[in-house]
């Protein structure tokens, strides 16, 4: 797949934008304090960036049109479990949060359960977020492979490159103004993607056509149990194609990761006031999942429009020709990126494709920084006074982004194969299953739920997650995870409020 000079026009133009935010970004920062909450003056515009430019990543749009093409509306679950959980975030938790006078997720819990508690939700939240990051740098891989012929491990170290430069300089500041910049782009892209869709197909019923000829009418139909509209329309046209449990239970996990990651809380602790952290969050709530919606309707035109290599090798396979018509994809990642390429006037598919790169960079840009200010606060600030001045824990904490990044990209590499939302799915469930519960007993329920309890909870939950990932079960692994929180916590529940 080839891009011409105008495409790579838009995507310098749009690099080039982003990059000057974050530079200039850098000028508001003096100290860690500015690096890690923004000085505590954000608006509501300045936290919905925040969220947005490390929620709405490669998950939310690559991710989304490739689950799209795969299954249809189900994909929708992710964009859609975002948007309730920032809408939570802002009306049960903003508050209470601010209040608190901590500045990580764990330092709350640890006022309430000890170091103990906040030393183990900090390593095991943060494996949760750093597999987050790892598939933003397989969405990064996926685009970048997609548009230049370059090698697997070159576009990988572009991406980790690219991340540490967007968030390195400004900290919340850069992601916050970055992920405003991000939004005006993404939206912009988004209304002229589903334009197109919408003219190419004359409306969504040209669109549900377009899928019936497809998979009826092409030799595809040889390779799923797809043998008449109804079945078609029941796959693509479904909110739960996936199932019930697996579908409800991944918009579920969004809800519990938006909860528990620390990128989200450090922009509600960057906001001025109470009210302006509310409002920010709702602003995000109600802007992520329309993106999702087109996102979806661009993976369900590609379904009509592509074959991907394994499905022309299973046709070889069965003796079948295959149709010469369809856009040929290595692999379903791509779906986003050749929607651009093939579909877009080539400046705007430029500025589409710059803004599809920073959207991934800024989603892994932003949970790095939220995964080091856990491990610099809440690990390496207790192991050494010498990281507690001001100007000391800003170079760890830059040093620490940098070795997440290039660790994440490491892994990426060996991973570039995976389907991009399930592990955003696990990576939420597992934050969810860590973090959820022991935080909201520690802001909601002071002093009622023994320390040995949420301990348990911190050990049992993710790992009845990731045993029920292993197994078949009959439903969504994080309802195991977190009926062993709720489990261990009722456990210690004090009938009395111990004060102290």
């Amino acid at each position: 797949m080839s891009i011409g000079i105008l495409h790579i026009i838009g995507i310098i133009m749009t690099i080039a934008l982003i990059i000057g935010v974050g530079i200039y970004s850098g000028t508001k920062v003096s100290g860690d304090s500015d690096f890690s909450t923004g000085g505590q003056s954000a608006g509501p515009w300045i936290v919905c960036g925040t969220i947005m430019g490390a929620l709405v990543s490669g998950q939310a749009t690559i991710g989304t049109a490739q689950l799209a093409y795969l299954y249809g509306l189900s994909a929708w679950w992710f964009t859609l479990g975002s948007g309730i959980g920032c809408a939570i975030l802002a009306w049960g938790y903003a508050k209470p949060m601010r209040q608190s006078g901590a500045t990580t997720l764990m330092e709350v819990i640890a006022k309430e359960y000890g170091p103990r508690a906040e030393g183990l939700g900090s390593v095991l939240s943060s494996i949760g977020i750093i597999i987050s990051i790892i598939s933003q740098v397989v969405s990064a891989c996926a685009l970048i492979t997609t548009l230049f012929d370059v090698d697997k491990w070159l576009a990988i170290t572009i991406a980790a490159v690219l991340m540490i430069i967007y968030v390195i300089f400004g900290g919340v500041w850069g992601a916050g103004m970055g992920g405003i910049v991000k939004l005006l782009l993404l939206y912009g892209v988004s209304i002229i993607g589903l334009f197109l869709v919408l003219m190419m197909t004359k409306g969504a019923s040209g669109l549900l056509e377009l899928l019936d000829h497809t998979l009826l009418k092409t030799e595809i139909a040889n390779l799923y149990d797809i043998t008449n509209k109804g079945d078609v329309s029941q796959q693509y046209m479904n909110l739960t194609a996936r199932g019930i449990s697996k579908d409800v239970g991944s918009g579920i996990s969004l809800v519990l990761g938006v909860l528990s990651t620390q990128t989200y809380a450090q922009a509600i602790w960057s906001a001025k006031t109470d009210d302006k952290a509310r409002k920010g969050s709702l602003l995000a709530a109600f802007l992520i999942p329309p993106i999702g919606i087109t996102c979806i309707a661009i993976g369900l035109f590609m379904r009509g429009h592509c074959i991907t290599a394994e499905e022309m090798a299973q046709l070889t396979e069965m003796g079948k020709v295959i149709p010469q018509d369809l856009i040929q994809l290595d692999s379903t990642a791509q779906v986003f990126p050749a929607f651009i390429v093939h579909y877009m006037p080539k400046l705007i598919g430029g500025v589409a494709l710059g803004t599809l790169l920073i959207t991934i960079v800024g989603g892994g840009a932003g949970l790095s920084l939220g995964v080091s200010v856990i491990l610099v606060e809440d690990i390496l600030a207790k192991l050494s006074d010498k990281i507690n001045d001001e100007r000391n824990k800003l170079i760890v904490t830059r040093v620490v982004i940098i070795v997440v990044l290039f660790a994440a990209a490491l892994i990426g590499g060996m991973a570039s194969d995976a389907i991009i939302n399930d592990m955003g799915f696990l990576s939420m469930g597992l934050r969810g299953a860590v973090v959820v519960l022991p935080f909201s007993c520690a802001l909601f329920l002071k002093g009622r739920i023994k320390g040995e309890a949420v301990i348990a909870s911190m050990i049992g939950g993710p790992v009845a997650v990731i045993v029920g990932n292993l197994i078949d079960l009959p439903f969504d692994p994080l309802f195991l995870g977190i009926a062993v929180n709720m489990i261990c916590c009722l456990a210690g529940y004090r009938r009395t409020k111990e004060i102290g």
